[in-house]
């Protein structure tokens, strides 16, 4: 299951939103209101988390230097 990261949609201005996160299967509809507050509710989109690697990659370090 994946957890997805929510956030209420505050009525006044000055308002601060609450964020909070639900485990869901990717299959079932987003929320549309908080389960505890009741307010509506959005779903926030955040950056993952990958691993960018440059130069040799791991499996050559195992080739002898003359052989690369």
């Amino acid at each position: 299951m994946s957890t997805y990261i929510y956030e209420t949609i505050p009525k006044k201005s000055g308002q601060k939103p609450r964020r909070f996160e639900v485990q869901q299967k990717m299959s079932d509809p987003a929320l549309t209101h908080d389960p505890e507050t009741g307010l509506p509710c959005k779903r926030v989109i955040t950056g993952g988390t990958g691993n960018i690697m440059r130069g040799p990659s791991i499996l050559s370090m195992n080739v002898p230097r003359g052989k690369r």
